[in-house]
C-alpha cells in the first residue's frame, strides 16, 4: 500500500525482531492514516528536496514489538507518528537542514557525531506540532539524554 509517491506501508512495518519473535506488527487503520500524514507532510517533501532515497530503519511498532526492543512506552512509533531514517553518511547535515524547514513534531539527531548521526528520528502529529529539535547522547552513566540542537 502506497503512503506517498516514494513510500510504501511495508517500509514502516517490516521488523526483523517481529519476524524472529512471531510478533504481529500489523497497523490499525488509524495508525496507517498517521503514517500517511507523516509521509505526506515530512518524509515525501524531505525526499523530494533531498533528491536521494531515504531508508526507514524503524517505523510503526506494535506495543508488543516496542516492548520487545526496549522502546519507550510513550513512543510515537506505536501510533504511526514517527520513523527513524538513515541517509548517506555525508548527507546528514544537509537532511537536518531540510527537515528544519518542514512541519514536524520532533527531529532527533541520534548519537553519531557532529557531522553524521547514526540515524534521525522524525515525527509528525495531526494538529499542533512542537517543532522540537533534539540530540540524543549517552551520559556518563550510559543513559540516553536528549539535549537541544540547532
Amino acid at each position: 500500500m502506497k503512503l506517498s509517491n516514494s513510500f510504501n506501508l511495508i517500509e514502516f512495518t517490516s521488523s526483523e525482531t517481529a519476524s524472529r519473535r512471531g510478533i504481529d506488527n500489523t497497523p490499525s487503520i488509524a495508525v496507517i492514516e498517521n503514517l500517511r500524514l507523516l509521509c505526506e507532510n515530512v518524509l515525501q517533501p524531505l525526499r523530494d528536496k533531498y533528491g536521494k532515497s531515504i531508508n526507514i530503519t524503524s517505523g510503526y511498532r506494535s506495543p508488543k514489538l516496542n516492548k520487545a526492543i526496549g522502546g519507550s512506552s510513550t513512543s510515537q512509533h506505536c501510533f504511526g507518528q514517527a520513523a527513524d531514517i538513515q541517509v548517506d553518511k555525508k548527507d546528514y547535515l544537509k537532511v537536518w537542514e531540510i527537515l528544519k524547514t518542514l512541519p514536524f513534531d520532533q527531529i532527533i539527531w541520534e548519537f553519531g557525531n557532529e557531522g553524521a548521526a547514526d540515524w534521525i528520528h522524525v515525527s509528525f502529529v495531526q494538529g499542533k506540532n512542537r517543532g522540537q529539535k533534539l540530540k540524543a547522547v549517552k551520559n556518563i552513566f550510559g543513559k540516553t539524554e536528549y539535549l537541544p540542537k540547532q
